[in-house]
């Protein structure tokens, strides 16, 4: 009886010892599917890169009235499918807020983020950003009834702002006093603008210099506020393959003047005269 008894907790050890191994297993096999799925033979075996964008930021991502993806940064990415994997169709574009942008590069959600997405110092810890393609700063757009055109204005009023961009944390940081109404989406954001919630909006200067241009009754009273900032494309923390392939391929298309035909293929028509592109436009990630 000892015997058997004996035998059966060594075969039950065998179990739990064989259950814990199958079970590292399958976690490695989910991380390997799931985090570190972003680097480049990954992405041709599956035939598609991901790519986060916005929804609702024309003329820099949003989806038309046929539901389909435009803007300057789907312009870029539309490029990155076809010169990596042979197609400019072979992208699948994931629409993504600003305060998700991290977390979807960080989840493998996504293998890169062109969601205009802003080169700071604390972002630049959880994920590694390519070379710039686009030059950014501040800008504050109000009613021209009440038009805001110095940051002292916004004392005891409401700033509308979106969660995860740098508006949020400059006025933050900067002017603690001045109350921020925040939105998730953009477009919540500026229907809260045209329905008096706010004094003012504070956005990257070539969103709402775009917005105003389309949305009569409303002026970029402040155009540049804080330093000058980069927009760049975003990868995992970590993935040197990827991050290094994008910086390669930024850095060809300056040959061709690329960004500047994407400006004029995406922007220029909103801007017109309006917006100088070299304010805007960076050839080769090297900032002039």
């Amino acid at each position: 009886m000892k015997q058997r008894l004996r035998v059966l907790s060594i075969l039950v050890g065998l179990l739990v010892i064989l259950g814990s191994l199958t079970a590292c297993s399958s976690n490695k096999q989910a991380s390997s599917n799931g985090e570190s799925a972003s680097g480049i033979e990954a992405i041709k075996e599956r035939g598609k890169i991901r790519i986060g964008v916005f929804s609702d930021k024309p003329p820099f991502g949003y989806v038309d009235e046929n539901g389909v993806n435009q803007g300057y940064d789907v312009y870029f990415a539309k490029r990155i499918a076809k010169d990596l994997l042979g197609d400019e169709n072979a992208v699948e574009f994931v629409l993504v807020e600003a305060a998700s942008r991290v977390e979807y590069l960080q989840s493998g959600k996504v293998d890169i983020i062109l969601a205009n997405f802003t080169v700071t110092k604390d972002r630049a810890e959880v994920v590694d950003f390519a070379l710039p393609y686009m030059k950014v700063a501040l800008g504050v757009v109000s009613p021209d009834g009440a038009i805001i055109t110095d940051v002292s204005q916004l004392e005891g009023n409401q700033l509308i702002v979106n969660k995860g961009t740098t508006a949020e944390t400059y006025f933050t940081e900067n002017y603690p006093n001045i109350e921020l109404l925040k939105y998730d989406e953009n477009t919540e954001a500026f229907n809260a603008l045209k329905d008096g919630r706010g004094a003012a909006l504070a956005h990257d200067n070539t969103l709402v210099f775009a917005w105003a241009i389309q949305n009569p009754g409303f002026t970029t009273g402040i155009e540049s506020l804080g330093g000058l900032d980069t927009i760049a494309p975003a990868v995992q923390k970590g993935n040197t393959e990827l991050l290094n392939w994008i910086n390669d391929e930024i850095k060809a298309l300056a040959k061709e003047n690329f960004f500047h035909s994407a400006y004029e293929a995406t922007l220029l028509p909103v801007y017109g005269d309006s917006v100088d592109p070299e304010s805007v436009v960076v050839e080769g990630g090297e900032v002039k």
